[in-house]
């Protein structure tokens, strides 16, 4: 048998809705209104008054005191895709640069495993790194402009998850999962052949979502 078709996925600004929970932390810690933080940033946070030295400081508050990686919103149809396309037999490798802030490891690695185990986000394995264009994947989705630039420089297809500090990039993109899950699954039948999607009705993918949190409550 030939070998799966591995999709390398990010975590932040991706999977996990890195703005809003970031948000939160920094309007409590500066004592401001989180309307005067706005959505639409740039990628140096520049919008919110902050520079390099306070993102640091204010990341290592919320990762290691606020455990913010513990409590971050999904992105809207994340789970659901995931499982689709993991049904359809694509190997999920959750790629995220997370060991950024001095000792707090500890907290990243089991908080990121505790918030995709609450998710429940499929995945085969997990590498935790900066260099990605390392972990040797057919396809990549991100939405950090270095992890763009870095990945396609070394020869790599990546899709572009739309958000407002990467609009200028050209290439495949996707503004939301639905549209992430059709173009991985016409990557995948290109390079590896014949891709078996859930068909409507059917007992797959996704739909156990559902069943499980339904079991889990009662």
């Amino acid at each position: 048998m030939s070998r799966p078709f591995v999709f390398g996925v990010d975590l932040d600004g991706v999977v996990a809705d890195y703005t809003l929970g970031f948000r939160d932390v920094v309007a409590d810690v500066l004592s401001r209104d989180p309307e005067t933080l706005p959505i639409e940033r740039s990628w140096d946070f520049a919008e919110w008054g902050i520079d390099q030295r306070d993102f640091d400081k204010l990341h290592e508050i919320a990762v290691n005191q606020r455990r913010m990686l513990r409590d971050l919103p999904m992105i809207e149809g994340a789970a659901e895709a995931l499982w689709r396309l993991s049904d359809a037999g694509i190997w999920i490798r959750v790629v995220t640069h997370r060991l950024y802030v001095n000792w707090g490891h500890a907290a990243a690695i089991s908080d990121t495993v505790s918030w995709l185990d609450r998710h429940r986000i499929p995945y085969r394995d997990i590498c935790f790194l900066g260099a990605k264009p390392e972990v040797e994947a057919d396809c990549y989705i991100d939405d950090a402009p270095h992890n763009i630039d870095s990945l396609r420089a070394a020869g790599n297809q990546v899709i572009v998850f739309e958000q407002p500090y990467n609009r200028d990039f050209d290439g495949l993109r996707a503004r939301n999962w639905p549209e992430v899950e059709e173009i991985v699954i016409d990557l995948a039948a290109r390079l590896r052949g014949a891709v078996e999607v859930q068909m409507p009705g059917m007992d797959a993918g996704s739909d156990r979502l559902d069943r499980r949190i339904r079991s889990d409550d009662g």
